[in-house]
């Protein structure tokens, strides 16, 4: 309510609303009101790029309240073709939507120091590998650590460090402290975001295992570095990364492998990418005004 006053009293001419994960019911009212206030312009840019496939999305209907909601607005930017084809889906005319590529910022300081441990870590392990992930079901942190294994046999300095936190924190622990390479693998934590565009930047291959995914952030940051990026295939990935099938351990070994072999990153198609969104995002504005 206090969002819906502000904008009541505000003098501007577009509204940008920008939801992730799930249309929940006050973001969809919250749009409603954006896209009926006279005067004014509305675009929403919804992130959830795996939202279509998954059981809501599956289930949603064009006059559901994501249907109205979504309709009542000037436009709808979608990060990915299924996002367009949910839009339509729900009724939403094709003069309104829009597929931009999100924008990764992977500008960093390079003079910010890794934390301590995770300084200490990189100094001692080469190949490195790194993930950033929430320690969540969905991200098969156990499909790294297990393909660790056959990496070792390779590369006996090898290092994976994993960024980030979450509610499986003891369980992915104890399976490190369990295996027989525990020394080979870092359960980082959370770092703040300049220090891990650096992480990035001075690893040697980027790892996405995820069981189910959408757009990712963290592999187009990857690909704006510059880092060989290994991501679990989910049908929408960006250009330019090493894919592998979901739960793959066999292929995601082999890839890893072979990146090392034959490092290629692919970090310019991705920049390009990446200003071409913002460029088109320009557009929009100027064309609703």
């Amino acid at each position: 309510m206090e969002v819906i006053g502000l904008l009541l009293k505000l003098d501007y001419d577009i509204a940008h609303l920008h939801i992730g994960g799930d249309l929940l019911p006050r973001m969809l009212l919250l749009a409603l009101v954006i896209g009926w206030l006279p005067g004014r312009r509305s675009v929403l840019t919804f992130h959830s790029g795996g939202y279509p496939s998954s059981d809501l999305g599956r289930k949603t209907k064009p006059w559901s309240l994501a249907g109205i909601a979504l309709r009542s607005l000037d436009r709808l930017v979608g990060v990915n073709q299924e996002l367009a084809a949910f839009f339509a889906k729900l009724g939403v005319p094709q003069r309104k939507i829009r597929v931009i590529c999100p924008f990764a910022d992977a500008r960093f300081d390079a003079q910010i120091p890794l934390p301590p441990h995770l300084a200490s870590f990189y100094a001692a392990h080469r190949p490195l590998l790194i993930t950033v992930s929430g320690l969540e079901p969905e991200y098969d942190l156990p499909l790294q650590i297990k393909a660790m294994e056959d990496i070792l046999a390779v590369h006996p300095e090898a290092g994976l460090a994993i960024l980030g936190s979450g509610r499986r924190e003891a369980e992915v622990r104890a399976l490190i402290e369990s295996s027989s390479y525990a020394k080979s693998i870092l359960l980082a934590g959370d770092i703040p975001h300049g220090s891990t565009l650096r992480a990035l930047s001075e690893a040697d291959v980027f790892l996405r295992t995820t069981l189910y995914d959408g757009d990712s952030i963290s592999v187009r940051e990857a690909l704006a570095i510059g880092i060989p990026s290994i991501v679990s295939d989910n049908g929408m990935r960006p250009p330019g990364l090493h894919l592998f099938p979901i739960g793959d351990r066999e292929a995601l070994v082999l890839k890893v492998l072979d990146v090392l072999r034959n490092p290629k990153p692919n970090a310019e198609t991705a920049v390009e990418a990446f200003s071409k969104g913002l460029d088109e995002l320009y557009e929009l504005y100027s064309e609703l005004l």
